[in-house]
């Protein structure tokens, strides 16, 4: 079931943080904050102006994307969690 979002909205796939430190300590789970950072599975055709022109999303699919800790809304696709944010919350794009 492929999910296309809508307007200027982007289907993110959350990248799960490290369950051990740098240091070689494992966390537990309640220790693990929140996943901020994602990989953009879709995106939709951007945001419709008030002329009727489209602006297209700065955002492709495989980015590498920052968002905020309580952005968007989280969708479960094929038992994987997914989340659905407007580009405007999104923060930047992690080059390279």
């Amino acid at each position: 079931m492929p999910v296309r979002p809508l307007e200027d909205r982007i289907l993110v796939k959350p990248i799960e943080a490290e369950t051990k430190t740098a240091s070689g300590i494992y966390l537990p789970e309640s220790a693990k904050e929140k996943p901020m950072q994602g990989k953009v599975v879709s995106t939709g055709p951007g945001k419709l102006l008030d002329n009727g022109e489209r602006v297209k999303p700065g955002v492709k699919k495989g980015d590498v994307v920052v968002y905020g800790k309580y952005s968007g809304t989280e969708v479960e696709i094929k038992n994987v969690k997914h989340l659905i944010v407007r580009e405007s919350e999104l923060l930047g794009v992690i080059e390279g």
